[in-house]
């Protein structure tokens, strides 16, 4: 059985989840307004992964007897100054994603949770090769500058992911 203070914080991530999904979508729709279409792609199936992220905290917490709580989204931002404008803020968002699941870490040590601590070892995983893509991209952007031939091609190589979501944890 999971904590109260557990509990609260898994459901606040839950929250930070679906924000991130927002937030991403927000940004697929930049991109589709400024008619790169590859980089909207990218953007749909970051979306999707962020929502079955939400779904794994959810069902995590339900397999502990605990209370999905949902709350509000707030709102996202909706223009950028350009795509690496754009990449830069996924980047920072991403850290500060990384920091939420560290903290969840530590107090699943402190609260000497160790399944949950266990669980959330998927996620400091995954915020490693989410923070490694954003990098790569915004690097990649970097490079190209204002060469309108060099971002249509990294448009052309976001446009080919395809969302594949990860098997059910815990069931």
């Amino acid at each position: 059985m999971l904590s109260e203070r557990l509990e609260e914080a898994l459901n606040r991530q839950i929250n930070a989840e679906l924000y991130s999904a927002y937030l991403y979508l927000s940004m697929e729709a930049y991109f589709r307004s400024v008619n790169l279409e590859g980089f909207a792609r990218w953007m749909r199936a970051q979306a999707l992964e962020e929502m079955t992220h939400a779904d794994r905290f959810a069902k995590y917490i339900s397999n502990r007897q605990g209370r999905v709580v949902l709350d509000g989204i707030a709102r996202p931002p909706v223009d950028w100054d350009s795509p690496r404008d754009v990449f830069e803020k996924v980047l920072e968002h991403e850290r500060k994603v990384t920091a939420l699941i560290f903290d969840l870490v530590a107090l699943a040590e402190k609260e000497k949770d160790y399944s949950t601590g266990s669980m959330l070892q998927w996620f400091v995983n995954e915020q490693v090769e989410e923070e490694a893509t954003a990098e790569g991209i915004l690097g990649q952007l970097k490079l190209v500058g204002d060469n309108g031939n060099g971002l249509l091609m990294i448009d052309r190589e976001l446009g080919t992911r395809v969302f594949a979501p990860e098997p059910p944890a815990g069931r």
